[in-house]
Formats: structure tokens, sequence, C-alpha cells
């Protein structure tokens, strides 16, 4: 397929990449921290820690790791949610050249000895509260030692007094001893120890990012620096015009274990010297306003559902949006009911964007400056899309098929795994359905898996979604097919309603007014909510579970 898509380039950008600004993610790292020095770098619980502070901290860790032996051979998995300790954790871990492994701190303990076994982490930074479910996981894995981390680690005097007081009215307080193999992150970054340069090279593994959870046993995809610093640059390069060095504040709510998450706020961020503000739970929706207040932020990134669940509170709408320019959708498709209302209160588009884990995650985005469109963006600088069908014919502009991508971004394979996801000239076949138009601009219809065949009729969810949530009195819904002996497969709605005289014969004729006739769904369950990921996700297996 020709790049026709060039033709809508931001101005400032050539067709490839070039070569990379640093080597490894540990260079990346020195040179923010020589550049922004006093600059904040991370923030939360009104606490700071700027580019110096953390570069120290980080070394401070990875100096008493190379003590215990880890190198670029050793494997540190990280098990925590958006707190200080997780940056400084991971960059101290990029110090010593180890392997970082993402875990849910949210997981059982069944996910959590999978992804042990599977990844064969050798030490794991886990959050105390955390600790019961990572125990029984323990004499199955290969983990040499056991890091645990509270809350209060790294927070200024006067908030871990305010911290730890409201931990112990909340009897929240949890007594871990102190073994040869459970160590605490408070110990490891007071030590005197003296860090050793660690020499990694770009084609070395620096995450194993586990993925597919949601479908199956998960597995992860062996991202190299060379893959995260590629879709970093790609990134930056993409929205330069756009944001300040030095000058910006992001929103970080999205967990920093999500490759989202992780590849654009944590580390593209970091690279302009942004101050990260981590939020720990944004659906404690109160205090989340609260720094949302506090901070004049200018880019904020979520996905629909967060974008929804902030467009619930009204003190949000009253909060002065002056400062914010740039709001980035990602990890879900943002539904366009959702970008109308965000540029209401905001005044800002939602910038939306796609990628997936295999490919350290971005692959396309929006033109910054353009209006939400309901399409994926365009493919980042040297990044190729084809679109294929069954038999890995190349179809041409505006025909449906599956969504195929080669670029620097993209991941070699899976760990452990030896499925062939590429297609015979080497493009990572994403499972996404999507179309390509004369434009360039990419739509996905649908994930492939979640293809609904009614009456022969290909049925995507994600557009019956999209179009029940213009109905005034719908929060949310969820789409999927069930077998049906007559249709093949039938169309199910699961609704959650802010009206409750509502009903189902209300739905249908909704979905009658605006949809063909093979589109509209035979029948709806009312629910309370729909069960997501931790990012927000809809979680289709546990609707047809129900």
């Amino acid at each position: 397929m020709d790049k026709h898509w060039l033709k809508k380039y931001p101005s400032n950008l050539d067709e490839n990449l070039g070569n990379l600004d640093h080597d490894t993610v540990a260079d990346l790292i020195e040179s923010s921290a020589d550049k922004f020095m006093n600059k904040i770098a991370f923030s939360s619980f009104n606490t700071n820690i700027n580019f110096k502070m953390l570069n120290l901290l980080s070394k401070r860790l990875a100096a008493y790791m190379q003590f215990l032996g880890v190198n670029k051979k050793t494997k540190i998995a990280i098990m925590l949610p958006n707190l200080l300790t997780y940056p400084v954790t991971l960059f101290g871990t990029y110090f010593c050249g180890a392997t970082v492994v993402n875990i849910n701190p949210l997981y059982k303990s069944r996910e959590i000895e999978h992804t042990l076994i599977d990844s064969k982490a050798d030490y794991i930074f886990v959050l105390d509260k955390f600790f019961k479910e990572l125990e029984p996981c323990i004499k199955k894995s290969n983990l040499k030692g056991i890091v645990i981390c509270r809350v209060t680690d790294l927070l200024n005097p006067l908030m871990k007094l305010v911290i730890s007081s409201i931990l112990f009215f909340k009897k929240e307080n949890i007594k871990i001893k102190k073994t040869k193999e459970i160590l605490f992150f408070k110990d490891i970054i007071s030590n005197n120890f003296s860090y050793k340069d660690t020499h990694s090279n770009p084609s070395d593994i620096a995450l194993l990012q586990y993925t597919g959870g949601t479908t199956g046993k998960s597995k992860a995809a062996i991202l190299t620096h060379k893959n995260l610093l590629s879709n970093i640059q790609q990134v930056h390069n993409w929205i330069k015009p756009h944001v300040n060095d030095g000058k910006e504040i992001i929103i970080t709510a999205l967990p920093l274990y999500h490759i989202f998450s992780f590849t654009v706020n944590c580390l593209t961020f970091l690279k302009i010297g942004a101050e990260n503000v981590l939020v720990a739970n944004p659906r404690d929706l109160k205090s989340f306003i609260k720094i949302l207040e506090k901070k004049k932020f200018t880019i904020i990134t979520a996905v629909n559902t967060l974008f929804n669940l902030l467009l619930t509170s009204s003190k949000f709408k009253k909060l002065n949006f002056e400062k914010c320019k740039v709001s980035v959708g990602g990890g879900m498709a943002v539904l366009s009911e959702t970008a109308k209302k965000w540029k209401k209160v905001t005044g800002t588009e939602i910038t939306q964007g796609y990628g997936l884990t295999e490919t350290s995650p971005v692959v396309t985005i929006n033109r910054v400056d353009e209006k939400y469109n309901g399409f994926i963006g365009l493919p980042l600088q040297s990044t190729n899309i084809k679109i294929i069908d069954e038999d890995e014919t190349e179809l041409d502009i505006d025909q449906c098929g599956e969504l195929c991508v080669s670029g620097p971004q993209v991941m070699s394979g899976y760990w452990n795994d030896s499925s062939n996801c590429f297609t015979s000239d080497g493009y990572f076949k994403t499972g996404d359905i999507a179309f390509i138009n004369s434009e360039g601009y990419i739509k996905i219809v649908d994930r492939k898996k979640d293809m609904i065949i009614s009456s022969g009729y290909n049925v995507y969810p994600n557009e019956i979604e999209d179009y029940l949530s213009t109905h005034k009195d719908i929060i949310e819904a969820g789409i999927i097919g069930i077998p049906d002996k007559n249709r093949g497969e039938s169309i199910k709605a699961f609704v959650v309603s802010k009206n409750p005289n509502i009903n189902s014969s209300d739905i249908i004729k909704f979905c009658k007014s605006g949809l063909t006739e093979y589109k509209i769904p035979k029948s709806v369950i009312f629910i309370k909510e729909l069960p997501k990921t931790n990012v927000g996700k809809i979680l289709r297996r546990k609707l047809r579970e129900l």
C-alpha cells in the first residue's frame, strides 16, 4: 500500500525516524537528569522528587542490587501502583542493566504465580498490602529476594506522618518480618554502596510486558531498549510542536505497569523534563479531583472510561482548564459522545492514538491540531501498515481486514512462546479489524475475535456500543454475540442506565432508529456495572459468563 498518509503528516516530520537520541533507557534517564536537574520529575501525595534526586535514588537502589549480584541476566518484577517507589525501582533496575517484568498489583495469586514462573523473575518489588497474594507463590517461583515497599516510602516527613496516621486508624498497618530473602525498600535506598556503570546494548531486553490475560493464558512481549526508545522518539517527534521542555505537567492516572502509561507518561514525558503527577487510585474521585484542582496540568492521558468518570463529577466541570492543552486517549476506543462532552467541558479535543503491548505500544496517533474524528490516526515515523484478508492478501483503501504493522517499535516475539503472529513478510498481525481511508487515516472496526456473525453479516460490537452511548439515559454498554441456531449468533446488549424506569423495549426501539436490522440487539440485560480490566477495557469474556 502506498504511504498516502504522508500527505497529512505534521509539517515538522520526515517519513523516517532517523538515528535515536539514546542507546538505552538508562542513557535517557541520565540525559534528562543532567538537562532538567532541579525540575520536578514525579510528584505524589504532596511530595516532589526532582530529576537530580530521582537519578541519585535510582543509582542508590542499583548499587544495592549490584551488591546482591544483579546483572544483565537478572529479571526484576515490579508489582507497584502509581507511587514514587515505582519510577525509582524502574530506573534503578535499568541502571543495573536488568530486565523489568511489570506485574499488575491487583493480580490474584494464580496470575502472579504464572507471571513469576514464566518470566523466571529473580527479584520482586511489591507493596506491602499486596504481599499476602504474593506469599503463596514464593516457593514455586525462582525468586531470590523480595523487596517490600510501603505507601509512605519517599514521602516528605509531614505526608509520611499523615498517611501513617490514616493507615493506623484504618487498621491497614501491615507487619512483615524482615528475613534473609525479605528486604525493605527504605533500607535499600539508605545504603552507601558504590554504583558501577553497566554497559547495556540497544538489543538487550528491557521489558517483558505480559498481555493477553483477558483472552487466555498471559504471555510476555519481548521489548528491547531499541523498541522502547524508538517509540519514545516517535511519540516525542509527533507532539514536539505542542509541548515545551521542562514546562509540562502531565496527569498520570493510568497505572505505570500498563504499557500505554509506561511508555507515554513515564518515559516520553521524562525525556522532555515534564512533571509526572502520579495518581495512585483514580477511582477515588474525590481525591483525584483535589489533585486536579491543585496541579495546573497541561497534559492528561486516559482511557474512555476514565474520561467518562471525570465527566460525572460536577466539581471536575468547575475546574480551571486554562493550562490544559492536550488530552490523549488510548488503551481502548474513545467514543464520539465522550469526546464531544470532554471538548464542551475542558475546551480540548481528545487526541486518539492506537497501540498494542507488542508495539511498545504506539502505532498511530491523530494530529494534535485536529478535531476528534473517530479514527486512530496516522502511522508514526518509520511505521508501515497494511490491511490483509484471511489469505494475507493486501486489501485496498476502505476495505476492512486485519491491521498489520512493521516498524522499529515492534517486538521480536513472545517470551517462551513460539506462536507465529507475523505475516510471511514480517508484519505483526494485530488481531484488529480496520480500514484505511484515502487520506491515510485508519479506523478500527473491532477486535477480530469479538466480531459477531449474524445472519451472514459481520457485526462489530464497538459500533453498537458507540451508538448506545449517545442515548441520554445510558451510561455505558457492552455487546456480545451468543449462539443462535437460526442466525449463527444473535446480539446481546448489557446496559448500565441512570434511569431505573427504562426497559428493553426502549433500548431496542432506540436501536431500530439508528442501526441496520441485523445490528439490533435481540435481548437487553440491565446491570449495575460492566466488568472491565484495570485500565478500563470491557471484559466481554465476563459478559459471556453472565
